[in-house]
């Protein structure tokens, strides 16, 4: 078996199960429990020095 073929069958599989898992991890990151205060303060940041028209 070549080595062409080797990594061919590790992208197939185990490959492709990590990249699904980082998928998974990364797009679930922001609605875990801990993130709500930085998530809200970014959100917020923009407005933070504003005067309102002062």
């Amino acid at each position: 078996m070549s080595l062409y073929d080797t990594l061919r069958h590790f992208a197939d599989s185990y490959a492709l199960l990590a990249m699904f898992a980082a998928f998974v991890v990364l797009c679930a990151w922001p609605f875990r429990p801990g993130a709500r205060h930085r998530s809200d303060e970014a959100a917020t940041m923009i407005f933070k020095d504003e005067t309102d028209g002062e």
